[in-house]
């Protein structure tokens, strides 16, 4: 068995998809394979993957025949990974030189599940490493103690599939492949997944991925329908984390996050085309109106008076209009 696979999946990258391959170059190794998934690319992406499934040690060209996002992406690579450890990339990033040996080296001595690491976020010239909320370094422990406190950044509010790497029992488990079809969001759920199932997991720093911000296809930066597959992924964490055993404590953390990720989407919504901005309303509405009362007054009464507000004024629109489910 090969000792590791890494899984890099590509849409619309050709400006940024040498960057990446050069660094999958310069972290090869006969051990190691890249799975380079192109999500029907349309700006000529596909070619710099073919020549790189001969050029580039242990590339793999993976051509999807339709565009299904970033999750279903990530799937397919995983459906065909053979590593006894697993790890990502996306196609606009790249890895420092070493980097995959380096994460390798520290999650087989430390023998866990996972590992979690720092990453460099760049946006033009500008580079800023952001640590991964997780303890103490090199210190194996249950996931589980990560998620809480509620009110705090914790492991599940860093959920880049990217900052770490994974033991292939996790996919043989059922817990590293991604909700099919989310275009967004898709790693809130796969990391609420990832910390209530695994074992044991470690942050050991090593700041070696980078992180483009900024690029202009990524969904980050677009203002369509796609992103509001935020609430359909965190409905999937708050079903999911109420059939825990652990419910009553993990719930609240829960809605929390989900309320502050509706508040930064609704109080950002000028990014939005018009007529998406209004069905973010309408199901961000309804999305409170869901929730048990109790959990969500606990959540808007630990906020800050902005967000508390807008949530508030929401939740009685939800309650004047008599709204259902969402648009």
């Amino acid at each position: 068995m090969l000792k590791l696979s890494v899984v890099v999946p590509f849409y619309n990258v050709r400006t940024y998809a040498p960057d990446a391959l050069k660094s999958l170059e310069l972290n090869a190794r006969d051990d190691i394979e890249f799975l380079l998934v192109d999500d029907c690319s349309t700006d000529g992406t596909h070619l710099l993957l073919e020549r790189a499934a001969r050029d580039l040690p242990g590339a793999v060209h993976l051509r999807r025949d339709h565009n299904g996002g970033l999750a279903t992406a990530r799937n397919t690579g995983l459906d065909a990974a053979r590593g006894e450890y697993l790890a990502f990339m996306d196609g606009d990033d790249w890895l420092a030189p070493g980097h995959l040996a380096r994460t390798l080296a520290a999650i087989q001595a430390l023998n866990c599940d996972f590992v979690r690491t720092d990453h460099v976020q760049v946006t033009g010239r500008e580079r800023l490493v952001q640590g991964a909320p997780c303890g103490p370094h090199g210190v194996a422990a249950d996931p589980r103690t990560a998620i809480l406190p509620a009110g705090r950044t914790t492991s599940v509010d860093y959920p880049y599939a990217w900052a770490g790497m994974y033991h292939r029992r996790l996919l043989d488990r059922g817990l590293l492949h991604f909700t099919d079809g989310l275009r967004t969001a898709e790693d809130r759920p796969w990391i609420w997944r990832l910390h209530r199932g695994a074992r044991s997991f470690a942050a050991v720093g090593l700041p070696g991925i980078f992180y483009r911000r900024g690029v202009s296809t990524s969904l980050t930066q677009i203002g369509d329908e796609r992103q509001l597959d935020f609430i359909r992924a965190f409905d999937q964490v708050l079903s999911d984390t109420a059939e825990d055993p652990q419910a009553a404590d993990l719930l609240p953390k829960a809605v929390r996050t989900y309320c502050a990720i509706i508040a930064h989407h609704v109080g950002s919504i000028e990014r939005f085309e018009p007529a998406v901005a209004r069905k973010l309303r309408t199901m961000s509405a309804a999305t409170l109106g869901r929730m048990p009362r109790e959990l969500l007054d606990g959540a808007l009464n630990s906020m800050d008076a902005e967000r508390s507000s807008l949530l508030r004024r929401l939740r009685r629109r939800h309650a004047a209009t008599g709204a259902g489910a969402g648009a």
